[in-house]
């Protein structure tokens, strides 16, 4: 007898084991009368504090909040564009603009619909991560599932998270670390000819564990290397991004020496740039908003561990949606660095909360998120 999509999707979920789970699909496939609705609101985030890296400084972030919706259920999703990305309000809503999912009756054929929104535009990562993660949202909730039972991972194996404390005034930079006093590991921000004075104002107010990103600011491979091993001998356990992004010799040069591990950040955006970098580098910062989403960034902690690189999770600025989103993979991470929500006055979502400075996900549905 033919199988139906319905009854084949629940004999899978059968198969999976989520029979023994405390939650039953609310999902009804095959009828071929839902369509997906999309919608998308432009938003800007107030930060708590201004935000210094070496490149520049902001008070603001501009993110567009994102919702599918099929048979009822909401799925949310946010795209967040910090200057780097190149993307704007502008931008992602002119590619919001060009998204057709009423062309797909089922939520839960991600390769083709996602494969279909990367296809595009070849940028705009930040707006695929908006539609990524709402899709995935909405896949949890038809399941009744949060996203680490559906992917198999252990919500008790969080990490702890880092909070960041961006480049400002000693005075400013002690208030910082006395705000940050919940959690366990700070990270700082370098790449200007304050760096030293940075780590020794925050030496002077704690001897917590740090870790350091100097956002490609860093120009000389030995001044890069000389910096490492002060770092370390301060208590940096890790550094992210210490030259230009595109100088891969004088990365693989440094990693050969460097006392502590070395990550790309902006060095590797997406799937297929870890085997072009791997050499160079010990491991890589995955964050939603380089990635395009979920999917692309479960594929590349897969590929990064059989690569033998070490796997930090890092976010923008966003709300607790794409934080919340991005949580569910932070079991299977060496670092975290998910503090973006809480560097913001203006969240519109309640979702993962750092509790004693560690990530602790929720048993909500999908990635966990409601509306305040």
């Amino acid at each position: 007898m033919k199988q139906t999509r319905k009854s084949f999707l629940t004999t899978s979920l059968l198969a999976a084991g989520y029979a023994a789970l405390p939650f039953k699909p609310v999902f009804a496939l095959g009828k071929g009368s839902s369509k997906m609705k999309f919608r998308f609101t432009p938003y800007t985030l107030e930060l708590r504090h201004v935000f210094t890296i070496a490149s520049n400084s902001r008070s603001t972030t501009p993110v567009v909040l994102t919702e599918i919706e099929y048979d009822g259920i909401i799925g949310y999703g946010e795209a967040s564009m910090p200057p780097y990305l190149g993307e704007s309000h502008q931008t992602v809503t002119d590619f919001y603009k060009k998204v057709n999912l009423e062309q797909f009756n089922n939520p839960f054929e991600l390769e083709n619909i996602l494969t279909y929104i990367d296809n595009i535009d070849h940028k705009n990562c930040a707006a695929k991560a908006g539609i990524d993660i709402a899709l995935h949202d909405l896949i949890g909730k038809l399941m009744n599932q949060p996203l680490y039972n559906i992917w198999g991972f252990d919500k008790t194996k969080t990490p702890n998270t880092t909070y960041t404390i961006g480049i400002d005034k000693p005075d400013v930079v002690r208030q910082k670390v006395k705000e940050a006093a919940e959690f366990k590991l700070l990270k700082v921000k370098l790449g200007r000819d304050t760096d030293k004075e940075m780590i020794e104002t925050i030496r002077s107010v704690t001897d917590k564990p740090l870790t350091a990103d100097a956002n490609q600011g860093w120009k000389d491979k030995q001044f890069a290397l000389d910096m490492l091993h002060y770092l370390h001998e301060k208590g940096v356990v890790v550094i992210e991004q210490p030259m230009d992004k595109d100088n891969i010799d004088d990365h693989a040069w440094l990693k050969e020496r460097s006392p502590i591990p070395i990550i790309a950040d902006e060095g590797c955006q997406r799937l297929v740039d870890i085997p072009r970098i791997h050499h160079a580098y010990h491991g890589i910062n995955i964050k939603l908003m380089k990635s395009t989403g979920l999917r692309e960034a479960h594929k590349m902690l897969d590929l990064a561990r059989a690569l033998g690189m070490k796997v930090m999770l890092g976010c923008m600025t966003e709300t607790s949606c794409a934080i919340s989103a991005a949580s569910h993979l932070s079991p299977m991470v060496d670092w975290a660095d998910l503090d973006g929500a809480l560097l913001i006055s203006n969240d519109v979502y309640d979702g993962t909360k750092v509790i004693d400075g560690r990530v602790t996900l929720n048993d909500r549905p999908g990635i966990g998120v409601v509306k305040k």
